[in-house]
């Protein structure tokens, strides 16, 4: 288990990356998805189905950034794409539309990364991300993000991801998502 770089003076606290046993934690990760992410009760309940069926799938990992009281405070999870599940299927006709539907082949997904605000801006997402992609046995990574510019988006950038679809509208989602790729390994800084 690594340490992260990047920890301030005015937070004593240093994080840990490793495995984490999502469907066990999936409460407590929900909650920092919750407050990272500015979700309600209701939505946390629809992604907490979406959670657990996800980690049914073949590859699906999850690391986990803890305090050294073993509170959770980010989490990332992802699986090799499958161009059935419904992400796929959705974000399938724009990459088409951009001549990079290819990218849902051989990709690692990236499917939920967030750090609580707390401890935000500190090397967290980049270190989360970082080493669930480098050792995920493909090539390529893609993943989609609100199509904005946000913090997020610049992490994903400075890592490699290029946008590969942009203006992707899923389902319910009041604003709309950038399907974004990267080589593997990302981009290091």
């Amino acid at each position: 288990m690594a340490r992260l770089p990047g920890d301030r003076t005015h937070n004593p606290e240093h994080l840990t990356i490793g495995p984490l046993d999502l469907a066990a934690r999936v409460d407590e990760a929900l909650e920092v998805q919750a407050v990272a992410f500015g979700l309600g009760a209701e939505e946390v309940a629809v992604r907490r189905h979406i959670v657990l069926r996800h980690l049914d799938c073949p590859g699906a990992r999850a690391l986990g950034a803890t305090t050294p009281t073993g509170r959770l405070a980010g989490f990332v999870y992802g699986m090799p794409n499958n161009r059935g599940h419904w992400w796929s299927t959705v974000v399938e006709s724009y990459l088409r539309a951009q001549g990079n539907d290819s990218w849902l082949d051989g990709s690692f997904v990236i499917t939920e990364l967030h750090v609580h605000p707390t401890y935000q801006g500190r090397g967290a997402g980049r270190a989360l991300i970082t080493a669930l992609t480098d050792t995920c046995g493909l090539d390529r990574s893609i993943l989609s993000a609100i199509d904005t510019d946000s913090p997020a988006r610049r992490l994903y950038r400075s890592l490699g991801y290029t946008d590969l679809a942009r203006r992707v509208l899923f389902p319910s989602a009041p604003r709309p998502y950038a399907v974004m790729g990267a080589p593997l390994p990302l981009l290091r800084s």
